[in-house]
């Protein structure tokens, strides 16, 4: 029930406005002067205030600027007789919500307050909403207890606070876009924006009018002006994921960017200053692009003033366990189930696999087990299905002979099979076998697969 709070040196005015007041559903209280009625603003913390604009002692312009600082300051109505309306109006500059006039009407009372008890309920909602974000991507928030993530968050911790760029690695599905929002979150720019684009998402001919914007004019089908993404993220933060698929042409752009801190709409004459600050993210192996002239070295040192380095699931195992238990807890609520946790014989197949998609592909097989677990845990048979092997009917359907194996020669015989079903681009061999880009490249050459010709050299699709 919204709180208001009427102050007015006249009790028969008081009297009214707090009887139209109560029988719309506010709980009303009253005060005959600016001081008592700063008294009762401590002490109910109202979510709207009722004052008249002259009083005996403090005005309702002084008392609008004494109100004392808080999260959310109440919305202000100020009343007024006719010939005080310009003071009223300047009120109204200076925070006031709205002014009403006297004589007044029960009408114009009743629909001013409501839409003042809107705009608070929008605004305390704002708030919510926004420190559960600040909760989320804290870095408690984060799951990890591994020593790898461990470093990271360390990371996190000393550059989230500053303004510098920050270059993310990591395999699809390891919690890049995690990290950027967490650097946000943490840092100075907060309660600015958070702005994410995915760059390999975006045909080249339009990612210049995403990121910069546009005049009307500007092209065919330009007929009206488009903000782009920097001067929508203005004082908060732009995340360019899959940065390593940014054209070149506009790569040169980003520098300048950079460089400068001002942009120019497609089209537009007149630079605007910004203050962005730029995260960004790719699986690829950006030293590997520049040696090929497909991404910038000037552009490329820019951005790696800081690097994080994601490892992929199966090279943090030990955070699988409390990874399973907060996608559980997640999908508990969702879906309106009670499961307690996995069984022992579920936890050691989700250890064991190898997760090719990462923390995205663990918490998809933990959603669908607590949608389709009929018991108070997860067992083997709720998630063997989805833990499935190419050529296997499962992961742990291998037998070992007593004779024992050549691992190696195994390794090397799925780093053959890879590159022939990708038609030898490495990239995407090396995301079917779940490994990083430099990690593939250098088992080539370890088991002499490279025969010195850039694999994929000449093939389009090594870029995707």
């Amino acid at each position: 029930m919204p709180v208001i709070i009427v102050i007015d040196d006249e009790q028969r005015q008081r009297n009214i406005l707090e009887t139209i007041l109560e029988d719309e559903g506010y709980e009303v209280h009253t005060a005959p002067s600016a001081e008592k009625g700063l008294e009762l603003i401590k002490t109910f913390v109202p979510d709207i205030v009722l004052t008249d604009l002259k009083m005996n002692g403090i005005s309702g312009l002084q008392l609008l600027a004494a109100l004392p600082d808080g999260s959310v300051k109440p919305a202000v109505i100020i009343m007024t007789a006719y010939g005080t309306i310009s003071s009223a109006v300047e009120a109204m500059k200076k925070g006031a919500f709205d002014y009403l006039t006297k004589p007044l009407e029960k009408d114009a009372i009743v629909m001013t307050v409501q839409k003042a008890a809107e705009r608070m309920q929008l605004i305390r909602e704002n708030i919510s909403l926004r420190n559960a974000l600040y909760e989320k991507f804290s870095m408690d928030g984060i799951i990890g207890s591994s020593r790898r993530m461990q470093e990271i968050m360390d990371v996190v911790k000393k550059v989230a606070p500053t303004s510098v760029t920050v270059l993310i690695f990591g395999e699809s599905g390891t919690g890049k876009e995690l990290i950027a929002r967490a650097v946000h979150y943490n840092s100075l720019r907060k309660t600015g924006p958070f702005t994410a684009i995915n760059c390999a998402a975006i045909p080249d001919n339009l990612i210049e009018s995403e990121l910069f914007g546009y005049e009307p004019g500007a092209f065919t089908g330009a007929t009206h002006r488009k903000i782009g993404l920097f001067e929508a993220s203005n004082k908060g933060t732009l995340f360019l994921d899959e940065i390593g698929d940014l054209p070149l042409l506009t790569q040169t752009k980003l520098l300048r960017v950079l460089q400068d801190k001002q942009i120019r709409r497609i089209g537009g004459h007149d630079s605007i200053r910004i203050d962005v600050r730029i995260l960004a993210a790719t699986n690829k192996d950006l030293e590997k692009e520049v040696s090929r002239g497909k991404f910038r070295e000037d552009l490329f040192y820019r951005l790696k003033v800081v690097t994080v380095e994601l490892p992929s699931l199966k090279e943090r195992k030990e955070d699988i366990p409390p990874l399973v238990d907060f996608f559980i807890n997640k999908y508990n609520q969702e879906f309106g189930k009670r499961v307690k946790g996995a069984n022992e014989g579920a936890l050691k197949a989700l250890n064991d696999y190898y997760w090719p998609g990462n923390i995205r592909q663990l918490e998809s097989v933990v959603e669908r087990a607590v949608l389709m677990c009929d018991s108070e845990s997860i067992s083997l048979a709720d998630i063997r299905g989805e833990l499935k092997m190419p050529g296997s009917s499962s992961p742990f359907d291998i037998e070992i002979p007593d004779e024992g194996i050549n691992f190696e020669e195994m390794e090397k015989m799925l780093i053959k099979k890879a590159m022939a079903k990708t038609n030898n681009v490495a990239a995407r061999a090396a995301r079917l076998l779940g490994m990083s880009y430099k990690t593939f490249w250098y088992r080539l050459e370890k088991f002499g697969l490279n025969d010195g010709s850039p694999i994929g050299e000449n093939n389009p699709d090594l870029r995707t």
